[in-house]
């Protein structure tokens, strides 16, 4: 079962738990700084190669974002600063999850009072905060360096359509993570389907590309609307309207996959508990 709603009275050691995972992870992130510039070299590296690749793609091919038809380069950029925050987000919760458990520490959380949901959130808390300025320096550099046209005023209509996707990057973040919890091995399997749901949500290629089937699914894929809207919105100027009509479905898909999710999530910790194999690794 899921757990109770914590009271108000209950929020705040929670909060204060939440400043800690934070406190932490900023700090663990400072004494390895050079890796903040060996992941915007990065970024820039990534955005190179589009840029080259830019040059071998059919502009004629590429969809029509609200009578605009887009250039690739500018689609795929606005496709990989969107699809960070699923990524990171999902990665980012395994890695500490299996960070924990090579440290010993995890069942050691686990028996202090505190939540599931708290846990789950402490775990990536840094990256929530972190991701937005990592993608406001990627898109200035690839506005700066590649020349792609970003129509700034939509970066709200974004926001909302992000908002309206992280509880199904926090619901497939947890049930991925219950499934390495349970199963240990099953990391690359689990990258595999990750992978797999990026590519098909048209963060790299139009989805008209893709088989008939691919672009049909991906009208249930929150991540595919998500990436349509912040097309629309960075690179055809569509109105707030429809931002928001994109949002809802969003949002209803997104509750459902993150109830699935913390579910299994719990499950799996629940039968680790039974077996006595939480803090194996």
């Amino acid at each position: 079962m899921m757990e109770a709603i914590p009271s108000p009275v209950g929020i705040v050691p929670e909060l204060k738990k939440l400043s800690a995972f934070l406190r932490r992870d900023a700090l663990i992130a400072w004494s390895y700084r050079r890796g903040a510039f060996s992941d915007i070299a990065g970024m820039l590296v990534q955005a190179l190669l589009f840029y080259f690749l830019s040059s071998l793609v059919d502009t004629s091919r590429m969809a029509q974002l609200g009578g605009t038809r887009s250039g690739y380069m500018g689609f795929v950029v606005v496709g990989l600063t969107v699809a960070a925050f699923y990524q990171i987000g999902v990665t980012r919760m395994m890695s500490a999850v299996q960070n924990e458990r090579f440290t010993g520490t995890f069942e050691t959380l686990l028996v202090t009072p505190t939540s599931y949901a708290t846990l789950q959130l402490g775990f990536v808390i840094y990256d929530i905060l972190r991701i937005p300025v990592r993608t406001a320096i990627f898109l200035v550099l690839a506005v700066t360096l590649f020349g792609v046209d970003i129509r700034w005023a939509g970066l709200g209509q974004v926001g909302v359509l992000i908002l309206a996707l992280l509880p199904f990057v926090w619901g497939v973040a947890a049930g991925l993570t219950g499934a390495v919890v349970a199963f240990r091995q099953a990391g690359s399997i689990v990258g595999l389907a990750n992978l797999v749901l990026v590519l098909g949500s048209g963060t790299y290629f139009p989805l008209q590309l893709f088989p008939s089937w691919v672009a049909a699914t991906a009208a249930l894929n929150p991540l595919a609307i998500a990436l349509n809207g912040a097309r629309a919105a960075l690179l055809a100027g569509t109105s707030w309207s429809t931002t928001l009509s994109q949002a809802a479905v969003i949002a209803t898909i997104a509750v459902g996959a993150w109830i699935v999710g913390t579910l299994a999530f719990q499950i799996a910790l629940e039968r680790e508990r039974r077996t006595g194999n939480l803090g194996l690794y």
